[in-house]
């Protein structure tokens, strides 16, 4: 689909926890994120991107990864890129989440979640541009896949409405 000047239009995905999406046209991917994750990954030479969202740090059990876990999302996610035709050299990343509220949970699993984005990434030689990680405030994001442009909106609770399918008072 293109608009008026054969531009690409830009297509809209809600990206669910433990989920990951390699856009195939130009996307705005959005999610909400309190202790959980998402990595972006944007190729600067093919001017696309993908995004993951997880919810816990490592999975150890081989016969029990998905994308839930920060270690299997994120290395899934270089991989899928790389699979379409991106090179980790063009590559690069801008992480998002990781809160910690001590009135929610005693665990700040955020900061792990944190912890194994930024180990993978460097492992896998993903050069880290941008962060907004950490604190006390969940973040609903927008990451547009054809400019690796994010709008990050810091919000004190995460009401109902704030997820997909979104409802009443936003």
């Amino acid at each position: 689909m293109v608009n008026e000047s054969n531009m690409p239009v830009s297509a809209n995905y809600y990206l669910k926890p433990g989920y990951i999406l390699v856009a195939d046209r130009p996307t705005a991917i959005s999610t909400v994120l309190g202790s959980c994750v998402s990595v972006c990954i944007y190729d600067r030479k093919r001017k696309t991107g993908g995004m993951n969202h997880f919810l816990l740090p490592t999975i150890m059990k081989s016969d029990a990864a998905t994308a839930r876990y920060g270690n299997v999302a994120t290395l899934t996610l270089i991989v899928m890129l790389i699979n379409d035709g991106s090179k980790v050299k063009n590559m690069e990343a801008q992480i998002f989440g990781g809160a910690y509220n001590s009135k929610i949970s005693r665990l700040d699993v955020g900061q792990d979640n944190i912890k194994i984005a930024r180990k993978v990434l460097r492992k896998k030689g993903v050069r880290i541009v941008s962060e907004d990680v950490g604190g006390e405030k969940g973040r609903k994001i927008v990451f547009d896949t054809s400019t690796n442009e994010v709008a990050v909106i810091k919000v004190d609770k995460l009401r109902k409405s704030d997820w997909h399918p979104y409802e009443g008072d936003r």
